[in-house]
């Protein structure tokens, strides 16, 4: 029987790249069994195919490599069993945060699905329920792009990317909406998703009833809605009760095509 393989006869019984076999030999994991002085060509012997067959399986198992390395060097059921167990708790946080993009993507999926087969223009009166969010109040002219005010909103309030977290929003006063001034924002906020984890930074949006309208557009298109809501609120005999809650939908995170951005506007009534 034959005793010695070469590197490439190795690659084909193990079905393992000659370069990972190299770079097992370079950080010591499966040396060769002997080297021609002369050639360099590597040889492995019969005796390091249960080794081999024991790094394979635990690469299967997507244990990393130092850990592999380590129980190689210091083989005991003991040292088995804790690798085991540490992996098995990695691979439990993997798929704990896998569920979360799972989440968050089925939810975008549905925002992005809803507020492309929207009925634009439409006044409607809807309970909404409470929602948290992390908020940065300051005063910002309708025209200032945002992006600046959405980097100080994350630090402030020790977001993670906004885009991934939830919804960004703006807010215009209550004060002003009764003056009918749109041209300055109070704050700008982003709606925290479920998997936040509550801070004494975070506020609510209350729940309530609120006048709603979605258009074409995005904030500098906003002014004539707002008016239009504000015209319902009086003509129906109700009052404003709060600022207002302004969500661009879809904007050029999604679309370079401003023809498909979709805003919504929602103020408070009583």
């Amino acid at each position: 029987m034959q005793e010695l393989f070469l590197i490439g006869e190795i690659s084909k019984l193990f079905n393992i790249n000659v370069r990972t076999l190299r770079y097992y030999d370079d950080i010591g994991l499966l040396k060769p069994e002997y080297v021609n002085p002369e050639s360099g060509y590597r040889y492995y012997s019969v005796n390091q195919f249960e080794l081999l067959n024991t790094i394979k399986y635990l690469r299967t198992l997507d244990v990393p490599i130092p850990k592999i390395k380590y129980f190689i060097e210091n083989r005991d059921t003991d040292n088995i069993i804790n690798i085991f167990n540490m992996h098995k708790k990695e691979i439990e946080g993997k798929r704990k945060k896998l569920e979360i993009i799972e989440r968050k993507i089925n939810k975008r999926l549905e925002q992005i699905n809803d507020a492309v087969n929207t009925k634009y223009g439409i006044i409607e009166e809807k309970y909404i329920h409470e929602r948290n969010v992390a908020i940065l109040r300051k005063n910002i002219p309708i025209n200032e792009n945002l992006e600046y005010k959405i980097r100080e909103l994350e630090i402030e309030n020790n977001l993670d990317a906004v885009m991934f977290l939830g919804k960004v929003g703006v807010s215009i006063s209550e004060e002003n909406i009764k003056k009918g001034s749109f041209k300055t924002f109070s704050s700008i906020f982003v709606i925290l998703e479920d998997e936040y984890i509550s801070s004494d930074k975070m506020r609510t949006i209350p729940s309530g009833n609120y006048v709603t309208v979605r258009f074409k557009g995005t904030h500098s298109e906003a002014e004539n809605y707002y008016r239009d809501v504000v015209k319902y609120i009086y003509n129906k005999g109700y009052n404003i009760n709060g600022n207002s809650v302004e969500i661009t939908l879809i904007d050029y995170g999604m679309t370079n095509d401003r023809d498909k951005f979709v805003t919504e506007i929602q103020i408070p009534y009583l």
